[in-house]
């Protein structure tokens, strides 16, 4: 008569992706913008919406985006994240703060850090402003803005940014 097998639970196992992103005319219009310093987004003609980084269509509407339009580079918080978990590719003390940043002009959010401030005082509403590597780092990349850090203006209430969510 044999043991009983213990069922398996979990398993830890490395895994590495590697890939090559090739942008479309949008996405590399976008990314040469940045290598100037300047965030550039942009409009729908349907729902006037503007999108950053540029797509080059509305997900929204469905219809191609021409219009060109320079936001930010200061924002407001509208969701954010207290990282309090280590990892070994992210080089950043612990706990760090990741946020959804709605730039000024822009109608959708991105993904970025939060810095110079305690993980405890980062809030919903909370004003933002990019924080660029020095100018001769610059590439067609969004890592020019290496963070973004308070600034000193008035929390935006939630009623104006709750749509961006």
């Amino acid at each position: 008569m044999s043991e009983a097998k213990q069922p398996i639970k979990s398993i830890v196992t490395p895994s590495r992706l590697e890939y090559d992103f090739t942008p479309g005319i949008a996405t590399t219009r976008f990314l040469r913008h940045m290598e100037e310093g300047r965030i550039v987004g942009q409009r729908c003609a349907e729902c006037t919406k503007v999108y950053v980084p540029a797509r080059g269509s509305c997900p929204r509407c469905g219809v191609a985006t021409k219009e060109e339009v320079e936001v930010g580079p200061n924002g407001t918080v509208t969701t954010f994240c207290v990282v309090r978990v280590p990892s070994e590719n992210i080089d950043l003390t612990l706990p760090y703060t990741a946020a959804h940043i709605l730039l000024d002009g822009a109608d959708i959010p991105f993904f970025a850090l939060i810095q110079e401030c305690d993980a405890a005082d980062v809030r919903m509403g909370m004003r933002v402003e990019a924080v660029w590597a020095a100018k001769e780092e610059w590439g067609p990349t969004f890592e020019n803005i290496r963070y973004f850090r308070p600034i000193d203006e008035p929390d935006v209430p939630f009623d104006d940014f709750k749509e961006h969510l």
